[in-house]
Order: C-alpha cells, then sequence, then structure tokens
C-alpha cells in the first residue's frame, strides 16, 4: 500500500512538473552574474537571455551582483526559490575554485544549485615578458630553477592563481604570487617586467602577444586555441598533465523541477547553436557548448576536487 501511495505522488509530482514546463516562463526570468557589466561572464549572459527572450516571449534580464569572487550572487541564487525565475550564470571560480580557498562559505555548489548546462568553455595562456629568456615551457622551467625563487607571477583572480602553482607542483619550480585586481592589471605587471609570466584568459593578451609586447609559450587546453593556433598546448610543450580549462555554466536553485530544467536546456542549447551567437563566443575566445545537466554535473564534481587538492597542496586559502 505504501509503495502505491508513493508511487502514486511521484507521478503526480512528474505530472505537475511537466505542465509547468509546457507554460514555464509565465513571468520574466532573472539571470545573476557575480561579475561587473562588461565582461565575459556578463556579455554571455545577456547574449544567451536575448536569444532566450526572443524565444519565450518574455524578459530576461541580467542582474549583476558583483563582489567577493562571485560569492554574493552565488549566495543570493542559493537561498532563492527553486521558481526558476532566478537563475545563476555560474562561473567555474565560484563554482569549483572557491569551495577549496575559503573556509567559511555559505554555499555548497554540489547541494545547493541544480545544473542546467554549460555555456562555454575557454583555457588560460601562459605569457612571459620578452626579456625573459625562455622560448618554451621546458626553457622557462629551466630558467625558473636557475634563477632561485626570484621569479614573480602575476594573477587577476583565484583561479589564475591556482593555475600557475598548479604549474609550480608539477613543474617543480619555485615563483612568488604577486595579486592584482583584474586581469588588465597583471598582463601590464607582466609587460612592464614587474612580474615575469601569467596565466591569464586569451582576450587581454592576444594583441600584446601579437605585437611582441608578451610572448605567449602555451594555452592550457588539450586542443590549440583558434585565437592563438601558433601556441602549442602545454601537453604538446611536454606536460601531459596539465590542463585548466575554465567555463560559465547556467545552474537554477536546488529543487527545481526537471522538467524545467530540461526546457530552459534545450532552449538555451538551440540558441548556442545560432551562427551570430557562436561567431560572438569564439571571438571571446569561449567555446560554445550547451551540454546536458548530467554532463554539466560531472564536469562540476571532477573539477572541484580537483582544484580543492590544489587549494591544498600549494596551501592557498582566500580568507
Amino acid at each position: 500500500m505504501k509503495n502505491t501511495i508513493a508511487a502514486a505522488l511521484a507521478w503526480a509530482f512528474l505530472c505537475a512538473g511537466n505542465a509547468f514546463a509546457q507554460s514555464y516562463p509565465a513571468a520574466p526570468v532573472k539571470l545573476v552574474v557575480g561579475f561587473p557589466p562588461g565582461g565575459a561572464n556578463d556579455i554571455l549572459a545577456r547574449l544567451v537571455g536575448a536569444k532566450l527572450q526572443e524565444a519565450w516571449g518574455q524578459p530576461v534580464v541580467t542582474e549583476n551582483k558583483p563582489g567577493a569572487n562571485a560569492i554574493i550572487a552565488t549566495e543570493f541564487v542559493a537561498k532563492s526559490a527553486p521558481d526558476v525565475y532566478t537563475l545563476l550564470i555560474g562561473a567555474s571560480g565560484a563554482m569549483t575554485f572557491n569551495p577549496g580557498l575559503y573556509q567559511k562559505l555559505n554555499y555548497d555548489p554540489v547541494r545547493d544549485f541544480a545544473p542546467v548546462t554549460l555555456l562555454g568553455s575557454f583555457p588560460l595562456v601562459l605569457a612571459v615578458n620578452p626579456s625573459v629568456p625562455a622560448q618554451s615551457v621546458k626553457e622557462l622551467i629551466a630558467h625558473a630553477r636557475g634563477a632561485g625563487g626570484k621569479l614573480n607571477y602575476a594573477a587577476g583572480s583565484t583561479p589564475f592563481q591556482l593555475a600557475a602553482e598548479l604549474f609550480k607542483i608539477q613543474a617543480g619550480i619555485a615563483i612568488t604570487h604577486i595579486p592584482y585586481k583584474g586581469s588588465a592589471a597583471a598582463v601590464n605587471s607582466v609587460m612592464a617586467n614587474d612580474t615575469q609570466l601569467t596565466f591569464v584568459d586569451a582576450p587581454p593578451v592576444v594583441g600584446q602577444i601579437r605585437g611582441g609586447r608578451l610572448r605567449g609559450l602555451a594555452v592550457t587546453s588539450r586542443t590549440r586555441a583558434a585565437s592563438l593556433p601558433d601556441l602549442p598546448t602545454m601537453a604538446e610543450a611536454g606536460m601531459a598533465d596539465f590542463e585548466v580549462v575554465l567555463w560559465t555554466s547556467l545552474f537554477a536553485p536546488a529543487g527545481t523541477p526537471r522538467p524545467v530544467v530540461d526546457r530552459i536546456q534545450q532552449q538555451v542549447a538551440k540558441s548556442l547553436q545560432i551562427p551570430e551567437v557562436r561567431e560572438r563566443m569564439l571571438g571571446l575566445g569561449i567555446t560554445p557548448v550547451g551540454n546536458t545537466p548530467e554532463e554539466l554535473a560531472r564536469i562540476l564534481r571532477e573539477d572541484l576536487e580537483k582544484w580543492t587538492r590544489v587549494a591544498k597542496s600549494a596551501g592557498v586559502k582566500a580568507d
């Protein structure tokens, strides 16, 4: 009897979720971004949001809640009702780096969210000041070992810092972290030779590398970057186990009905295939994805475990 009642309730819940999904959205949808307007996450939210608005016939509004490495925005959505009208543009920094960096974090990236889809991914670029006597990653490692810890690296965010720390661990070298507020400031410090190298996203360095103001040594993905096709991957450069791919994804609060999650995922995936959307994203160095909730959940768990381990091994804490 109990099993029959449980099955009936489950069926009723599923039917209710399906009915809600068919009418969704019936009101404006809010995309919460943990960074100021103008950055890649903000651009991506507005780009995809505009296409969702066209498809749904309901306003899709981007709301910026910057601060504290996107913790403010992420906590806000984690505490929101699972009504699917408040969604998170979740960067990998907030979802997979912060948990290993902060001792007290008022959200759990796995428990508090329902993965929807990965919007786009991008590698980092390892770049050095042209005065550094290294034309390759192997030569940089050899130079760092001979410099006795005198080389400094710039990092404009904690994901970039942990990418450099992973490099330190795998290469067995000593380089010193110098923090900066944002990628532009970090890149400027390397060009001025205040620091000698950096791991950074592609947009701030493509022009500097092409202009000879920086020397690119490698990209951190398994495949070469379309924006810098002449740069080898870290694996091609001799570090077979080194891979850093950051991403931006869409998350709903935990408890969101699965049929609604599926409806959002399917529409977002369609939007990411629109030529103008793909062209804009690729121009930012972001590869469009649009995978399933299960695939995003797997990536989230794997990256969370990886970067928590790296932060612990490097002894890096944010608070």
